[in-house]
């Protein structure tokens, strides 16, 4: 049986922040269109990198509370591995990443 690993309320906050992110970049495109100070531009490619962060943690939010938190309570040694191993992984990459 398929789960949905996602609720529409938890997808529903994750677009928003996306949509709001989509504009943010369109507007660093325009700024350099227009020929803005390098400092504003850098200023406002700063606030998109922290608001992608935000996004990362309500998407690692939610699979803790699903995914993982099902493998965990799961008698299936196999699933609880895979998802060990998922998250020490993105773990490395956040850490090699920022």
């Amino acid at each position: 049986m398929m789960v949905p690993m996602m609720s529409e309320d938890h997808k529903k906050k994750v677009r928003e922040r996306l949509n709001r992110i989509a504009g943010q970049v369109g507007g660093i495109q325009r700024m350099v269109e227009d020929g803005r100070y390098c400092m504003d531009i850098l200023a406002q490619t700063r606030s998109v990198t922290a608001a992608l962060r935000a996004v990362e943690d309500l998407i690692m939010e939610n699979h803790l509370k699903t995914c993982v938190t099902r493998a965990i309570r799961s008698d299936d040694a196999e699933a609880q591995q895979e998802k060990m191993e998922e998250l020490m992984q993105i773990l490395a990459q956040f850490r090699k990443y920022g």
